[in-house]
């Protein structure tokens, strides 16, 4: 071998030895960050480009979604095989191009699946292509964060109150004689306020002619709680299970009443304000076009079919609420991301 071909060997394979260098340090998250991008469909072939901040937020959802994978296998290998799905929680199963829109669409809005109560990824296996589509619910801190930014006439402050036996409460509704709407409330005793009535918010706007209180009762609610609630959430009873079979009673869970309520009158306050149309993007026109798929709806019915069983198929919707509520289970997936840094998916 020449001196040349000698030099242009060494070269070749020091170029070899970089591009195999610079793949080995890109992370599981930043490949699935390219993996969205190339996915992406966008107008003329133009690369989206993104800021700094929606690339992290890219980043998060893939922390988020890995967690929840990862999560789900568990406790599908955790089943007998009578009753195991063939079709495991991991990355080459999960429908990509649409996860990449939705990505894409969330994260341009802000939406921060490692933020509590933003919005959570559920893995939902698709029959027709064998792969599981990640459907996203939004939390109450989600809901808040949308209506503030597409929201028409949105208050500028929002007082959400709790209201319990001991405490005195009345409504001043807005007559001729008074222009505005208010209330009086008083907590009597802050160690012992009895039993849960209901709730209450208010909706401050500059206008003050404006504001609006808005009461629910115990009753108006329990209408809102949905029928796959989770007694380890809501309170109530549950089958009891003994080596993986019902014993045929029942045991008393106590629950989260108190968060469970806020948490609906929350949810109720944020959906209640209108979208301005003015304000419409793509962004949030793919969200709207999600919420009124047939996919959400088809995981309900899963979730009605199999509430009475031990497990789901998939993490419902109960379980998206613990995750986002604990920030502890949030750092752990964290943690979980630097372990696996060099392992990772197959994108």
């Amino acid at each position: 071998m020449s001196t040349e071909n000698a030099k242009n060997e060494v070269s070749k394979l020091q170029e070899k030895n970089e591009m195999v260098q610079q793949k080995t340090e890109v992370t599981p998250s930043d490949r699935f960050t390219n993996a969205v991008l190339k996915e992406f469909p966008s107008p003329g072939n133009q690369p989206l480009e993104l800021t700094n901040f929606q690339r992290k937020l890219i980043q998060n959802y893939f922390i988020k979604i890995d967690g929840v994978l990862k999560e789900s296998e568990v406790k599908r290998l955790g089943k007998s095989e009578q009753y195991r799905d063939a079709l495991s929680y991991n990355w080459n199963n999960v429908n990509m191009n649409k996860l990449a829109q939705d990505v894409v669409a969330y994260s341009m809005i802000g939406l921060d699946p490692l933020q509590k109560n933003h919005i959570n990824p559920i893995p939902y296996k698709n029959s027709k292509t064998q792969k599981f589509d990640i459907t996203f619910i939004e939390g109450f801190n989600g809901l808040e964060l949308k209506s503030k930014k597409y929201g028409f006439d949105v208050p500028t402050n929002v007082i959400f109150e709790l209201k319990y036996s001991s405490d005195k409460f009345k409504s001043v509704k807005k007559n001729i004689n008074n222009k505005i709407e208010s209330y009086e409330f008083e907590i009597t005793d802050d160690f012992n306020r009895g039993t849960l009535d209901g709730g209450f918010y208010y909706m401050e706007y500059e206008n003050p002619e404006k504001n609006k209180l808005v009461v629910l009762n115990r009753e108006q609610i329990e209408k809102r709680k949905p029928q796959y609630a989770s007694a380890e959430f809501w309170g109530g009873e549950k089958d009891e299970y003994k080596n993986g079979s019902k014993t045929g009673e029942k045991i008393k869970i106590e629950g989260w009443e108190d968060e469970m309520y806020l948490k609906t009158i929350k949810r109720h306050c944020w959906n209640s304000i209108n979208i301005d149309s003015e304000k419409i993007d793509e962004h949030l026109l793919r969200i709207i076009t999600n919420e009124n798929d047939r996919v959400p709806q088809a995981v309900m019915e899963d979730i009605e079919r199999n509430a009475n069983k031990e497990e789901l198929g998939f993490a419902d919707i109960s379980d998206a609420e613990v995750v986002e509520d604990e920030a502890p289970e949030v750092l752990g997936e964290i943690e979980y991301e630097v372990e696996t840094a060099n392992a990772g998916p197959g994108f």
